[in-house]
């Protein structure tokens, strides 16, 4: 699915209400201020590709900002990583602020206040992933909104290329087949939050990447259905109380992320054409059985798998 935002063929007089309501519609509410001599003047394309949403704009906008009044939606929490495509650009959150040159990535996340300032008109790709399918510690992504990640490191140009790209790309979505960039896109995304979080810490290394192995770990055994706590703390040679301390400490209920991450899975799956059986569906990522995994879906997302499953087909 994609929205087309062209603010040439709107009148003058009604373009800035129009750009922030299609903005709420199809990402989050946020404010957005424009010179006030000029008429506001906005190009851009937003594309949903599963989980992963594009949203690559050119503007004369000069500010973007989600107020803390905003922010307390009940919008499923999100990131938006934008890569800089010109001039340079602000965006501060909580106490920290950044400055994005071309080719800088940072992001924000929308549930807490944030500002986007750009004197010269905001030009970026924006990716919007929901932190539930990131599967990293909420704690840690608040830490790391504002930064500009893995300055000088090899992974940050790689992924500046590639995002940059991809958002040039708007037509991806008219292609056979294009929700399958949406997965690898968010594994890149998982990935520099990742990398960025191992190089800036002052703790030892071992302690601090041992909540990302945890979930690492726990990620790759997600469809065995006897995975829990006490196998979890003997592959990584602590105690089962000293796990839950771990991942206490980065915001995390270890039942809870594994049920969320295990949904998630099914969720994306029933998204694209030609599933499996819902039934083999739910074993394959760890649910014993079709009921319980209903049961926890409908809970979940407000639906049934089958209906879910017709809604993406429809």
């Amino acid at each position: 699915m994609m929205h087309i935002l062209d603010t040439d063929g709107i009148p003058v007089a009604d373009r800035r209400d129009a750009v922030r309501q299609t903005i709420a519609d199809t990402v989050v509410p946020v404010n957005i201020d424009f010179p006030t001599a000029r008429p506001a003047s906005v190009r851009g394309e937003i594309t949903g590709l599963g989980d992963l949403t594009v949203c690559s704009i050119r503007s004369n906008a000069v500010t973007v900002e989600r107020t803390a009044a905003l922010a307390r939606d009940e919008l499923p929490p999100r990131i938006f990583l934008g890569v800089q495509l010109a001039g340079s650009s602000l965006i501060v959150q909580g106490d920290r602020e950044a400055v994005l040159r071309p080719g800088d990535l940072a992001f924000s996340e929308s549930t807490s206040a944030y500002t986007l300032v750009d004197g010269q008109g905001i030009q970026q790709h924006f990716f919007s992933v929901p932190v539930a399918a990131l599967g990293l510690p909420p704690d840690m992504i608040r830490r790391l909104s504002a930064t500009v990640l893995c300055p000088g490191l090899p992974l940050s140009d790689l992924a500046g290329t590639y995002l940059r790209r991809l958002g040039d790309r708007p037509e991806l979505t008219g292609h056979p087949g294009a929700y399958t960039a949406g997965p690898p896109t968010i594994d890149l995304i998982r990935s520099l939050l990742t990398t960025h979080r191992g190089a800036d810490t002052a703790r030892a290394p071992s302690q601090a990447s041992l909540p990302l192995r945890i979930l690492e770990y726990v990620r790759r055994h997600l469809g065995d259905p006897d995975l829990d706590a006490a196998r979890v703390a003997a592959a990584h040679h602590i105690s089962v109380r000293h796990l839950y301390n771990v991942l206490a400490g980065e915001g995390i209920l270890l039942g809870d992320w594994i049920r969320t991450q295990r949904l998630e899975h099914c969720r994306t799956a029933l998204s694209c054409p030609g599933p499996a059986p819902i039934g083999a569906l739910a074993r394959r990522w760890g649910f014993r059985s079709a009921s319980s995994f209903g049961r926890s879906f409908r809970s979940a997302y407000g639906t049934s798998p089958r209906e879910w499953r017709d809604r993406a087909a429809g």
